[in-house]
């Protein structure tokens, strides 16, 4: 039977690469996606082209009934879940003296509440079955809690991610299954000009910027059998920023 991974925020960037690597691997995929309903489609087309079973799903997974209806469409198709990755995580700059209440809430929902509601959703599951693997994403200097004054609410929402990683990484050892953080610095995800990654460059130990391929290699060592006896764990994917 094939293994079957969920991934939030698959339709886009990291999402995105590792959704198609696992495919390359054999692996079921499924994607939830808000609002990039054509994004997500390319990527079940190209990963049932690599001869993965694939689906996405529109859901909003800050909302704790959307995660569930998320897994359970994932476990009825599939039966089980083997690996969660959290890969949603929006950000918008703001001063904090403008940030509005809205939008400090849209932060949290959308990069905490919604790690914790799909890690909840996917553990009763992966209980009953003896194992899975959870990874979420957070920032490379997120757990230095140092000031972030243009994106206050997303970077703690972030720190936030580690704590909750490494409480839900205590609590389901005892039932074979891991939990861990990857906190990326810079990657180039598609979002930037070529000027801006050049800049960016300049600020990072290592000289250059991040691949979306960098990230997909540090999940499938975590979600390889080498990984097995690590849990709790928060990797730096950052080429020395943020240390």
């Amino acid at each position: 039977m094939a293994e079957v991974a969920l991934i939030t925020g698959g339709a886009r960037g990291i999402g995105r690469a590792v959704a198609l690597d696992l495919a390359r691997l054999g692996w079921c995929v499924a994607i939830c996606y808000r609002t990039s309903a054509s994004d997500a489609e390319q990527v079940v087309e190209a990963a049932r082209e690599a001869g993965s079973d694939a689906f996405a799903a529109q859901h909003d997974v800050s909302d704790p009934t959307a995660a569930k209806q998320f897994v359970d469409e994932v476990r009825e198709r599939w039966g089980h879940v083997d690996a969660l990755v959290n890969g949603a995580g929006p950000f918008h700059r703001v001063d904090i003296l403008d940030e509005t209440p809205e939008g400090w809430r849209d932060m949290f929902a959308n990069n905490l509440d919604s790690v914790f509601y799909m890690s909840h959703a996917v553990a009763t599951g992966m209980i009953e079955r003896g194992s899975g693997r959870i990874i979420s994403f957070s920032m490379a200097n997120a757990d230095q809690l140092v000031a972030q004054t243009g994106l206050t609410a997303h970077y703690i929402a972030k720190a936030g991610v580690l704590v909750l990683t490494r409480t839900l990484a205590k609590s389901l050892a005892p039932h074979g299954i891991t939990v861990n953080a990857i906190s990326p610095g810079f990657i180039d995800s598609g979002n930037m000009s070529d000027g801006e990654l050049a800049s960016v460059a300049k600020r990072i130990p290592a000289g250059y910027v991040g691949s979306v391929e960098d990230a997909v290699g540090v999940v499938r060592f975590l979600l390889s059998a080498d990984a097995r006896y690590v849990t709790g764990a928060n990797i730096h994917l950052s080429g020395g920023w943020g240390i």
